[in-house]
């Protein structure tokens, strides 16, 4: 079953949610999964600056609870059936997961 709030998450995935609000824009490379869980010390975190833009952490980040967004959910959902992989690039808008590549087995 699909976690539904930030605190029903395991401390790897709060930390990897909590990252991608921290990122606001931009994308992280090269994060492995071992049994459906990120592991952040492996990856690169690449920030996006936008000229003239609000380039700060997202609000939510500062918010002990709330309820994830459909983008968080379906993400968890992947790592879940992946288990153990790359993800070689998974791209941040809003805070939110966007698209991500993830390295198939041979």
């Amino acid at each position: 079953m699909a976690s539904s709030s930030k605190s029903s998450l395991s401390p790897a995935r709060r930390q990897l949610l909590l990252r991608l609000q921290t990122i606001n824009f931009g994308r992280i490379e090269g994060l492995r999964l071992k049994d459906g869980e990120p592991v952040l010390e492996t990856a690169t975190i690449v920030r996006e600056i936008k000229f003239g833009g609000d380039n700060a952490p997202r609000p939510e980040t500062d918010l002990t609870d709330f309820q994830l967004k459909a983008q968080v959910i379906e993400l968890f959902s992947h790592f879940d059936r992946i288990r153990d992989g790359v993800v070689r690039l998974l791209e941040v808008k809003h805070g939110l997961p966007f698209k991500m590549n993830v390295e198939d087995a041979a």
